[in-house]
């Protein structure tokens, strides 16, 4: 994330700000900032005095102030952190007085995860115009989350190829914290190549790279009845690592963008995959698709598709198993 880049690009030139306030529904971000400030603001032997970590459910407004106004001993600034200060959400508004005039040897960084502060009220306000930071770290979409496993990828010197990112993303979800941990792994296995192949990731994480949902969407794209078979048959054995609920929601999406496909004017690889948010390495999946269902075929999968969600969920059917929910979806999908 651009913002979350310009924050830690800034401590590093030491241009450091007396409050960061870290809010939103992405704690990845909230996390690498915190972190960097923590272990690189102070050196190791000002930490001991000058450096404390206290956590929203065990404390108040008035001793976060009380301790955010202490002077540093034998160093420049003091770092205070504050984690979990979602737990004072009642009571956040009140900070709002220091944050009008903040100690200026005091860092204080407050960590308000999966929550956000109201920006018409005083407390944003009044850090703005003191010169602080508020950062609200926003969940990305699926595929900016592909974007950027690609170039955390490439900030630690390796090169992933664009299935391999899906598959990660398609398997882990949006958690980038999770996501980044197992590329961690990835790393290691991979150290003398710089190189992650979906063949690494089936073998250091366990995903198959050619029964999963992104091949089921490929291949219902291509009209490839053999192979949507192979792998409906796939998952009919494998429920638990691949719920009806995801596989139903990924092909919804899909048949949505190739809805939006039928009537974009600019059919260029750059528009399409502007206006999909899909990486331009996949679009030539959608021209494929695009000539195999034309847009009234597309709007009645999509109708059925919806009927079969409603009957995964036990709407209209009752007590269908996955495997005959997946021989439905194979009838109507291609």
């Amino acid at each position: 994330m651009e913002e979350a880049k310009n924050i830690l690009r800034d401590i590093k030139k030491k241009a450091l700000k007396p409050m960061y306030f870290l809010m939103g529904e992405e704690a990845y971000f909230i996390d690498a900032i915190t972190d960097y400030i923590a272990n690189n603001v102070l050196t190791e032997a000002e930490r001991g005095f000058n450096q404390m970590v206290i956590y929203g459910k065990d404390t108040s407004i008035d001793d976060i102030v009380a301790n955010a106004k202490r002077y540093p001993m034998m160093a420049e600034h003091q770092v205070v952190i504050i984690k979990e200060a979602q737990h004072l959400s009642r009571t956040i508004e009140q900070l709002a007085s220091y944050a009008e005039n903040p100690q200026p040897t005091t860092i204080l960084v407050v960590c308000y995860k999966f929550k956000k502060i109201d920006k018409r009220k005083s407390l944003y306000k009044a850090i703005l115009k003191s010169d602080g930071v508020v950062f609200e770290s926003k969940k990305l979409y699926e595929n900016q989350v592909i974007d950027w496993v690609t170039k955390f990828a490439k900030g630690k010197g390796f090169t992933i190829d664009p299935k391999a990112s899906v598959m990660l993303v398609e398997f882990l979800g949006t958690d980038l914290g999770k996501i980044s941990n197992e590329i961690d792994k990835l790393f290691l296995s991979q150290k003398e190549t710089k190189y992650i192949t979906p063949e690494s990731v089936e073998e250091n994480i366990g995903i198959s790279k050619d029964y999963n949902n992104f091949e089921l969407k490929k291949a219902i794209g291509e009209r490839d009845i053999t192979k949507v078979g192979r792998i409906i048959a796939y998952f009919s054995q494998n429920p638990k690592d691949n719920p009806f609920v995801v596989t139903i929601g990924t092909l919804q999406s899909f048949f949505t963008q190739l809805l939006q496909y039928h009537g974009l004017k600019d059919k260029s690889q750059r528009n399409v995959a502007s206006v999909l948010r899909v990486n331009p390495y996949f679009v030539k999946e959608y021209e494929i698709a695009a000539r195999n269902y034309p847009m009234k075929v597309v709007s009645k999968i999509i109708a059925q598709l919806r009927e079969l969600d409603l009957k995964s969920k036990g709407v209209g059917a009752q007590n269908m198993h996955q495997k005959e929910l997946l021989k439905e979806l194979l009838f109507k999908t291609v």
